[in-house]
Order: structure tokens, then C-alpha cells, then sequence
């Protein structure tokens, strides 16, 4: 209560004022489970929090006690802004491997392109690191292509949209690059295989470390900050362990390599994104170095 002039009665206090009346309700239960009594005002656009004297000191150690062990909850960071053409990057990434499975499939140039470009552990083992590149775009059948299509157009739509379309490719062909080659080299020689899965499993595990990363310095329930983590790591066991033919190693090496490189992106991505040339300069590395990659197996096998 107060007075004509806004003031309190002589004999309450004030302990707590707020332009939040559920705040002040919090605070009135605080006091309630101890016993003390309280009383709620609204005055001049605020809610006021009153006590009597005689109770004053010890509802002031209680709230103080409360205000300790209840911090108020950071703000989270805003989410990250979206980068442009992130759709190009996928379309460019569809025309890659719709174009070479054409080629592969009608014997262009009188050459065998899965015999040249796939992934032999053996042709590895002996230098043969082109095929680290050119597996990523070779298919066995038409199903193993529209999946990896369908997969990789979205997750690579979304980390595009993250990184913006150059740094997401260039990351997600250079952590399949480097997924190909530790498969290579631990298996044994006459180990084959080919498809775009690895980098599909590199793109998942680079959106679920970069996802982890941005939620990583907020103070909040692990569920939070480790659902991107337990959700990629879902997905993996939900598309990459299962079918015959499925080579598991290749998707668990992918999805851990795209996860050293989203954890990257995550620490680093605090400054200034890479915008316009940068960007484009790396999609065009990126699609240079699978030019190159078929023009060394190529030119090897001709």
C-alpha cells in the first residue's frame, strides 16, 4: 500500500519493484514458504514489493539467497544471418553428379569411368589420390544416385545457407577427401567402393558440430547446447549403417571429418563471414579440383 504521495506506510517496506508482475509473484512465494507476509502495489507503471519492518531483514536475506541461486538466464546470441545462393551450391552439386554418372554410364571417351575413378584402396595405397576426389561422384545405380541427390542437395542447402555456398562446398569436399583417404588407407587392398554418401555424411556432421558450436557458450541444459551433436549422430545411424552394399567406415569417417570441419567453422565464425568473390572463388576451387581429379584418371587410364 502507499500514501497520497506514492510513498510506502511507515511501518512496510519496500524490497522489490518490477515492471514484470510475474517476477514479484515469484518473489511473494519465496517469501510465503518462510512464513513472511507481503504485500503487491501497483503504482506509477511498476509493481511494488512490500514487507512489514519487523520482517524486512530477513525477507531482504531471502530474496538476496533466491537471487543467487536463480541467476537470470543470458539472452541467447541471435541466430547467425543467412548467406545468399545457398540453393546454387546444391544445383551445382546435382549438375556435377547427374553429369558424371551420364558420362559414366554411356562409356564416354570409350573409357571405363568406375574402373578409373572409383575407389580402390590398393590403387590408393599406391599413390593413386585422385581417387580420393573422384570417387565422391561415381554411383553404382540410379537409386544410390537419387538418394545422394536428394541427401546432399539438402544438407548442403543448409550449410550453404550457414557458411555461404563456396566455404560449405569447398569444407564438405575437402572433409570427404579426407574421409576416402583414411578409408583407403586402413582397408585392405581389394577394398572398393564409390558415391557421393561420404560427403553427404561430411555436410551432417559439419551442421551438427557448427550447430553445437553456436550454442556451445550459452549457459543452459546440455539437451540444448548437444542436440544438433545427438541429432546428427541419429541420422548417421538411421541412413549410413544400413544396406548391403553400404560401406559404414566411409560414412563414419565422413561424418567425423565434417565434424572437425563444422567445429572449425563454429569457433571461427565470430568474425565476419566470407561474402561475393571469396565465396565464389571457392566454389570455383572446389569444382576445379573435381576436374582435375577426372582429368588425372582420365588421362591414367586412357
Amino acid at each position: 500500500m502507499t500514501d497520497a504521495n506514492g510513498q510506502a506506510p511507515p511501518d512496510l517496506v519496500e524490497l522489490f519493484q518490477s515492471l514484470s508482475r510475474p517476477q514479484c509473484d515469484e518473489r511473494v512465494l519465496v517469501l510465503q514458504s518462510v512464513g513472511i507476509g507481503s504485500q503487491l502495489v501497483f503504482a506509477g507503471g511498476r509493481w511494488h514489493l512490500f514487507v512489514s519492518a519487523d520482517d524486512a531483514t530477513l525477507a531482504h536475506q531471502q530474496l538476496e539467497r533466491y537471487a543467487r541461486e536463480n541467476p537470470p538466464r543470458p539472452i541467447p546470441p541471435a541466430p547467425p544471418p543467412r548467406q545468399p545462393y545457398a540453393e546454387f551450391g546444391s544445383l551445382v552439386y546435382a549438375l556435377v553428379l547427374v553429369l558424371v554418372g551420364y558420362l559414366a554410364g554411356v562409356s564416354a571417351f570409350n573409357l571405363d569411368w568406375l574402373g578409373a575413378g572409383a575407389l580402390q584402396a590398393g590403387d590408393v595405397q599406391r599413390g593413386e589420390l585422385w581417387r580420393t576426389v573422384t570417387a565422391l561422384t561415381l554411383h553404382l545405380d540410379v537409386a544410390h544416385l537419387v538418394a545422394n541427390l536428394g541427401f546432399g542437395m539438402l544438407f548442403g542447402y543448409f550449410a550453404g545457407q550457414l557458411l555461404g555456398p563456396g566455404v560449405a562446398w569447398a569444407s564438405v569436399l575437402g572433409a570427404a577427401v579426407a574421409a576416402n583417404l583414411v578409408t583407403a588407407l586402413v582397408q585392405t587392398p581389394a577394398h572398393s567402393s564409390a558415391g557421393a554418401s561420404t560427403a553427404v555424411f561430411a555436410t551432417l556432421g559439419l551442421l551438427a558440430a557448427y550447430g553445437w558450436r553456436q550454442r556451445h557458450a550459452i549457459v543452459e541444459r546440455w539437451p540444448y547446447r548437444y542436440a544438433p551433436i545427438l541429432a546428427g549422430v541419429a541420422l548417421l545411424a538411421f541412413l549410413g549403417v544400413g544396406g548391403e552394399r553400404t560401406d559404414v567406415l566411409a560414412h563414419l569417417a565422413g561424418f567425423v571429418t565434417g565434424v572437425m570441419a563444422g567445429w572449425w567453422h563454429g569457433r571461427a565464425s565470430r568474425g565476419v563471414p566470407l561474402r561475393g568473390g571469396g565465396q565464389l572463388l571457392l566454389g570455383v576451387l572446389a569444382i576445379a579440383v573435381v576436374v582435375a581429379g577426372w582429368w588425372i584418371a582420365l588421362a591414367a587410364d586412357y
